[in-house]
C-alpha cells in the first residue's frame, strides 16, 4: 500500500524553527517524516523535546541520528570549554558548527532517496538569525543544484529533489505568527544553546534573545521556560 500523501523529509531539532517548519510541512499536504541529530550537542533537552513533539504532532516517522560532530570541534555548542558568547557580537559567532547544515542536509537527502520522497524541509533563516554561512538562500539554491546532480534517483530516474525553506525571509515574529495559526504549541520548543535538563533556558545566548525578540514582536506571550533568576 503506497502513501495518499508525498512524503517528505524534515530536518527537525525540537526548536522553533524546526517545529514551525514541521507544522508547515503539514500543513501542505505532506506525510513527514521528522530528522534529528544527536551531533554532539551541549545539552539533549532540545532532542527530548523533540520526541514529544514529534509524537505531538503525528509524524509518520521520526528518526534521531549519531553523529559525532563534537569528535571534531570548533564550536561552542560541542565543545564544553568553550563559552557560549551572548549579543550582541560581530562576526560569524562561536556557536557556529563547521559544516553543520551540509551534513544535515546530506543525511536528509540520502534519506528522502530510501523513503521516495522529492522534498526536504529544512527551517534556515537568513533575517532574525547569528549570521551561520550555512542559513543563506545561496547556499541552499547550491545544496539542491548538488542534490539533482549526485543521486541514482534524480540521475536514473530523473526525480527532481527540492529544498523547501519557507522561513528564509521571514522576521523571527513571522515565525511565530505563522506557527502560531497553524497551532504550533511554542511552550514545548527548546531553542537555547545553554537550556538545563529540563529544558529550562538560559534567556542570554543568541538563541534566546532572538527568540524573545520574536515574541516580544509578534505581541503574543512569550511561553518559555526560563531557569531560575532569569
Amino acid at each position: 500500500m503506497t502513501d495518499a500523501k508525498p512524503r517528505a523529509v524534515v530536518l527537525f531539532s525540537g526548536g522553533l524553527d524546526s517545529t514551525t517548519i514541521l507544522a508547515i510541512a503539514k500543513a501542505r499536504g505532506f506525510s513527514c517524516f521528522a530528522l534529528s541529530f544527536d551531533y554532539g550537542q551541549r545539552h539533549g533537552a532540545e532532542l527530548s523535546a523533540g520526541r514529544a513533539i514529534a509524537k505531538l504532532m503525528g509524524v509518520a516517522g521520526h528518526r534521531i541520528l549519531r553523529i559525532g560532530l563534537d569528535d571534531l570541534g570548533g564550536s561552542a555548542l560541542t565543545d564544553t570549554t568553550r563559552a557560549v558568547p551572548e549579543p550582541p557580537g560581530e562576526g560569524i559567532p562561536e556557536t557556529y558548527v563547521p559544516a553543520r547544515n551540509t551534513v544535515f542536509l546530506a543525511y536528509a537527502l540520502a534519506y528522502a532517496e530510501v523513503l521516495g520522497a522529492r522534498d526536504i524541509f529544512i527551517g534556515v533563516n537568513a533575517v532574525d538569525y547569528s549570521g551561520y554561512p550555512d542559513c543563506r538562500p545561496e547556499f541552499i539554491s547550491a545544496f539542491e543544484h548538488m542534490a539533482n546532480l549526485a543521486t541514482k534517483s534524480a540521475v536514473q530516474d530523473h526525480v527532481r529533489y527540492r529544498v523547501h525553506t519557507p522561513l528564509i525571509r521571514l522576521t523571527k515574529a513571522e515565525i511565530i505568527q505563522c506557527g502560531k495559526r497553524l497551532g504550533v504549541r511554542y511552550s514545548i520548543t527548546v531553542s537555547c544553546y545553554n537550556a538545563d535538563e529540563s529544558g529550562r533556558a538560559c534567556g542570554h545566548c543568541d538563541a534566546c534573545y532572538y527568540r524573545a525578540k520574536g515574541f516580544c514582536e509578534a505581541a503574543i506571550t512569550d511561553p518559555t521556560r526560563y531557569q531560575p533568576g532569569v
